[in-house]
């Protein structure tokens, strides 16, 4: 009996010409240490490492997507709520995708021993939250809007307020992290994370929109970022996963 060989299944579209940014871009200074020296070798993948391990709810706390009620106090700050879509490339929805946040908090410190920042920490924010998408591919957040903070990348370096954004597929090898900046930020034209994504269109993709439907009365404005994985609107994705 002949068998017909089956053919290896179609690759991604490669994103468009400059709207991802390069590994190497010298005026991100973290880039000229840790971006590959030689060409990148593809290892093969197995069945496994793009099927598991699955993410559950019983993974996700009651408070993990709302970042001002994880600790006993109030956290110091403007609430906000970001909200959005997880979309594939022909603008479906991915649902059961796990989403992670962290930021600094209002004043622009991270909770972390290497950030030696001349800023407050906040004992009531934590900074990072996680929530899964729905059948729809939405996801909510309520946080506290973060600073900007100087980062000696070069002279007078400050980062605008970002949220880092990391989602996982169905398996820990197909992660992606990104990074959401707030509309009318003065600091974007001078970020180079932010500038080091060459086509203008596609930086914009980067930058939340205003949402007067999420905003709480009273309480939290509303910001809405969609997140788009693959094809010509493809969000673009860091060239330096640790967070700055």
């Amino acid at each position: 009996m002949t068998t017909t060989p089956q053919r290896p299944p179609a690759g991604y579209r490669k994103p468009d010409r400059g709207t991802q940014p390069d590994y190497l871009f010298p005026p991100y200074a973290s880039t000229v240490k840790r971006s590959p020296s030689h060409p990148l070798v593809l290892l093969p993948t197995s069945l496994s490492e793009v099927t598991g391990p699955l993410f559950g709810f019983e993974r996700i706390r009651a408070n993990d997507f709302d970042l001002t009620k994880q600790h006993s106090g109030e956290p110091i700050g403007e609430r906000i709520v970001v909200t959005g879509r997880v979309l594939d490339a022909n603008a479906r929805p991915v649902a059961n995708t796990l989403v992670e946040i962290w930021q600094a908090n209002a004043a622009g410190r991270y909770p972390h021993k290497r950030d030696n920042h001349d800023a407050p920490t906040d004992p009531n924010f934590a900074g990072a939250g996680r929530t899964l998408t729905d059948k729809d591919g939405r996801y909510r957040f309520v946080t506290i809007r973060p600073g900007e903070y100087p980062w000696r990348n070069h002279y007078n370096a400050w980062r605008p307020a970002h949220i880092h954004f990391s989602l996982f597929g169905p398996a820990f090898a197909t992660r992606l992290v990104t990074q959401m900046y707030f509309p009318g930020d003065p600091l974007l034209e001078y970020d180079p994370m932010y500038m080091s994504i060459p086509d203008e269109r596609a930086r914009r993709r980067l930058v939340s929109a205003f949402d007067w439907e999420s905003t709480i009365p009273e309480t939290a404005l509303g910001y809405r970022w969609d997140i788009v994985l693959r094809g010509r609107e493809e969000t673009p994705m860091d060239n330096d996963a640790l967070p700055a």
